[in-house]
């Protein structure tokens, strides 16, 4: 464990890991603003990111946040929304849209099936730098 400095409030606390680099009593607070926003958008689900932010005093910011890491999600009839970090589609939640997580996926897949073929020599070597047992 390191020593780190809380980015909330600036008190040194153990660090144990993680994406938010705040003391246990910062996270507690902002688990409890994301338990408030999430009550509030369930509530009114027509609500802009404006009137939730204004209502519940939790930035813009933290609440895209909190949509990237796929804990916030809107409903299609919500005016929010973020954009896809690789076309710019608007998204409700994460941090892709549809079309390019599917893009994305087709891509891997294409790299991994292709097979690299080892030369017949390359082959040959390996095989004899294999470490042998006895018997005993």
């Amino acid at each position: 464990m390191e020593v780190k400095n809380c980015k909330g409030c600036g008190r040194l606390y153990n660090y144990i890991g993680g994406a938010y680099r705040l003391c246990p009593e910062c996270m507690k607070k902002l688990e409890d603003q994301f338990q408030y926003v999430k009550e509030y958008i369930e509530d009114n689900p027509r609500a802009s990111m404006r009137q939730v932010t204004e209502d519940c005093g939790v930035s813009a910011k933290q609440i895209e946040r909190w949509i990237r890491e796929e804990r916030l999600t809107f409903s299609d009839e919500s005016p929010i929304g973020i954009a896809c970090e690789v076309c710019g589609k608007s998204i409700k939640s994460g941090r892709f849209c549809d079309r390019c997580k599917q893009s994305m996926a087709t891509r891997l897949e294409g790299m991994y099936g292709t097979s690299i073929t080892i030369p017949d020599e390359e082959r040959e070597k390996r095989a004899k730098a294999r470490m042998r047992y006895l018997d005993m």
